[in-house]
Formats: structure tokens, sequence, C-alpha cells
């Protein structure tokens, strides 16, 4: 017996979600996948928004900060990453979600999520040329980084237990790193 799946474009997605069809379930385009999001637990939600906090009293009104907000990427993928760090573009986004072109980074809290962030969801990013991807692994607790894109890959993996880490878009901030993954300063 041979399984067929049905893959989603990006306009039949907008076409469902405009028609109520997902029922507010929360779920995100992979890949034309329909992918339901888990529920997030107090670490996750608690992490997620201290890091959106101190993101917007570092970086200030040269970004805009979107918690768990969709973004569109050309690879029929629309995922809601925890956090993407966007030009501020203002009502543009009425219109659209912010394109990869928009997009100075993203960030994933991850704890049930961890194998899918740290393998499709970066590879979904990479494709689509978000220059920097970051993922906040709850488990052990450590910051992965992920840079250097050639040819939609990211070439450097740097880990992060402690210290600071300034954005490639942003090299004259620092960010410490125990601020996004709890452990004591």
């Amino acid at each position: 017996m041979t399984v067929t799946t049905y893959k989603w474009s990006l306009e039949r997605y907008h076409r469902a979600i405009e028609a109520g069809i997902f029922d507010g379930q929360p779920i995100e385009l992979l890949r034309g996948d329909l992918i339901v999001m888990p529920p997030e637990r107090e670490p996750h939600a608690y992490y997620n928004t201290e890091t959106a906090d101190y993101l917007r009293a570092l970086l200030g009104e040269r970004v805009k900060i979107r918690d768990a907000k969709p973004i569109t990427l050309p690879n029929d993928s629309e995922p809601a990453p925890d956090i993407a760090v966007v030009k501020p573009l203002g009502e543009i986004y009425l219109q659209h979600h912010p394109y990869p072109e928009d997009i100075f980074w993203v960030i994933e809290f991850s704890q049930a999520t961890l194998s899918k962030d740290l393998n499709e969801k970066k590879e979904i990013y990479g494709e689509a040329g978000i220059i920097e991807y970051w993922v906040v692994n709850l488990k052990t607790p450590q910051l992965q980084v992920f840079r250097d894109l050639n040819n939609g890959e990211y070439k450097t993996e740097l880990t992060f237990t402690t210290g600071t880490i300034s954005p490639l878009a942003f090299p004259d901030v620092s960010v410490q790193v125990q601020r996004l993954i709890g452990l004591p300063k």
C-alpha cells in the first residue's frame, strides 16, 4: 500500500487559514506539511518571554521582536519561530509576514522539539537564507548558534554555556548567554 500525502502551497495554506479551516489549532507549515505545534511548558514560555523582553531592551527601535508569529519562507514554509528579530517595517506587516530579507535572526527554545529544531528547521531556515539561527537547548542548557550560510547551509556552529555573543547583524550588541539559557548570571 502506498501512502500519499497532500502538500500545501503557501497560497492554499493562507486561503485555508482565512476560511477558518484549522479552527485556531496552533500549526505551522514546513515544506508543505502541516505540523501541529506542541503546547508550551512553563520553562519554554518563561525563557521565551524573558529573552524577547531582554532583546527589546538591548536593540530598541532598530528591530521588531516577534514572539511566536509566522514568517513566510519561499520553500512552502511558514514557521512560527519562538522569536524572530526583524526589520521594523511597520504597516508592511499588515500585507505579509516577514520574508527572509526582513529577518536579522531567529531563535527557537527547545525541549520537546530539539531534534526538529536542530535538523528540519535548521535546514529550512538555511535554505530560505536566514543569515543566523539560534537554538536555546533547555535540556542541557546551552545556546547553539548557526551562521555563515553557503549554498543554503550553515557552515559554522557555535555552542555557548556562558559569556556573550554578538548577532551578525548587530556586532555592537553583546547578548549575555546566561540570560537566554537560564543559568545564574
